[in-house]
């Protein structure tokens, strides 16, 4: 991707807002991971938390240092640890300095995996949701297959395997996700209504999936420093919820982590599970939209050309510590 001059000025934004802005986000990120670092500590699995930090491969130290996204400049950044940060550059505005995020950095960098998300997003974007999987991935995962092939060995089944054969048989397997797709018994494969290539991607995804609305935190968090953090912990928190409602739909009994069972296996199940898409398809249509306009943003500003600013070397100071956010 090739970033565009920006023709609007950066924005400068005094220390102490920007303390906030960063304060903030980090209280947001450690209410949502201070209970999974503290059972990681400990040794101890959670069925629904793991999949977010384990799968999505992001650690919660990085989710937890915030960005403002380009063409903003923070006031006096460069006197805090934020000048080792990767993508920072110093810049000056009529006399007061601080740190710009660089896009050109950004891009260089994550410039193809941005480009492969987008294409992906905007795909989903423009199509209706497709509501009639009712969730049965992890179903099939487990079908005709035996103790032998349960993912979750810490968690006990609510139904036996015979069940959970009966219900994958005399269900339509319509999964669009390739990354449900490939972790399907081999037995439950050929069930599956659309034949998924990891590279047909654009071809498949489809807004009412669970798992594609997951995948927009992962999308965000590959974008570093050029998304804006609020976008961020709107998309984890998404996550957090769809993945609970991901296993709640599940064969698995949640009932030791609190978790009551959405019984996709029946009529009343189903209603529900489609009743949870339907706002998952508004919540993340908004999200993918959000993303869109931070990834045009991004490849639109070359904050090294931006008019009133100067760029300045980053000189690396003694950074301020007194400041910091709490861990």
């Amino acid at each position: 991707m090739s970033p565009r001059r920006r023709t609007a000025d950066p924005v400068l934004v005094p220390e102490r807002l920007w303390r906030a802005l960063e304060l903030r986000h980090a209280g947001a990120v450690d209410s949502l991971t201070t209970d999974h670092l503290e059972r990681r500590r400990r040794g101890e699995p959670h069925p629904v938390a793991d999949f977010l930090f384990t799968y999505y491969r992001s650690s919660v130290a990085t989710i937890r240092r915030w960005h403002p996204g380009p063409g903003i400049i923070l006031e006096n950044a460069h006197l805090t640890e934020r000048v080792e940060w990767r993508h920072y550059e110093r810049a000056s505005l009529h006399g007061r300095t601080g740190l710009i995020v660089d896009p050109t950095s950004v891009l260089s960098r994550c410039g193809p995996r941005i480009s492969r998300a987008r294409e992906v997003v905007e795909a989903t974007a423009s199509r209706p949701g497709a509501m009639g999987c009712f969730g049965l991935h992890e179903w099939a995962m487990l079908y005709r297959s035996g103790d032998d092939a349960v993912r979750h060995r810490q968690v006990p089944l609510r139904v036996s395997h015979t069940r959970i054969d009966e219900v994958v048989d005399r269900s339509r397997l319509r999964c669009t996700h390739f990354d449900a797709l490939r972790f399907f018994s081999e037995a439950a494969v050929p069930l599956n209504e659309d034949v998924l290539t990891r590279d047909a991607k654009v071809r498949h995804e489809q807004p009412a999936c669970l798992h594609s609305g997951m995948d927009l935190y992962s999308h965000v968090a590959d974008m570093e420093a050029g998304a804006p953090g609020e976008l961020l912990v709107a998309t984890l928190v998404a996550a957090f919820d769809a993945r609970e409602v991901d296993m709640r739909s599940s064969p698995y009994d949640l009932s030791a982590w609190g978790l009551d069972p959405i019984p996709v296996e029946s009529p009343e199940g189903r209603a529900e599970f489609v009743a949870h898409q339907r706002g998952w398809i508004a919540r993340t249509q908004a999200l993918r939209a959000r993303y869109l306009v931070a990834v045009r943003t991004l490849e639109s500003t070359i904050s090294t050309s931006s008019a009133g600013t100067e760029q300045l070397p980053l000189r690396r100071e003694p950074p301020r510590t007194a400041a910091r956010p709490p861990r």
